[in-house]
């Protein structure tokens, strides 16, 4: 399957990771779905992720990664994955403060975001319980560190 990532870097950080990265975990994330083609990946600053965060959360201040799934009613079933924001800065201090590697932390937004694209979700605790399964077994596979283990550098 090949999926085609428009990724906006509005806001770009030194730690963020390059196209060949976003591209491999998306596709770790997808697996082998066959049925999404197309996503879209924006890089944004803490003031832009917090006006969408307040829009269509109703929640305060920035956060790492929001997923915004394409849902819309059409006549014919478009290959749309949906879209993915993701804060530069709040994911670079968050690696910082839990003493994790940036790009490890880069990859688990990004696979967090898509799961969550998929329909993945973690309200309810089995719920949490199987994402968080999930999260962990592709970011092992891609060599990197179990994500919900506290690790200090």
């Amino acid at each position: 399957m090949t999926i085609d990532i428009d990724i906006q870097r509005i806001c770009p950080s030194s730690d963020s990771p390059s196209d060949t990265d976003i591209h491999l975990w998306v596709q770790a994330a997808l697996g082998q779905r066959e049925d999404c083609t197309e996503l879209s990946i924006r890089i944004v600053s803490k003031s832009e992720i917090a006006a969408l965060n307040h829009q269509y959360r109703g929640k305060q201040g920035a956060t790492n990664v929001l997923s915004f799934p394409f849902d819309a009613v059409v006549p014919v079933p478009l290959p749309l994955l949906g879209d993915l924001v993701i804060c530069a800065s709040v994911v670079s201090e968050e690696a910082s403060q839990q003493g994790k590697m940036p790009q490890a932390h880069w990859a688990h937004m990004v696979i967090h975001g898509v799961l969550h694209l998929l329909g993945y979700d973690h309200v309810k605790d089995e719920q949490a319980q199987i994402m968080e399964q999930l999260e962990t077994d592709i970011l092992l596979s891609l060599g990197y560190p179990a994500p919900y283990t506290e690790t200090h550098e």
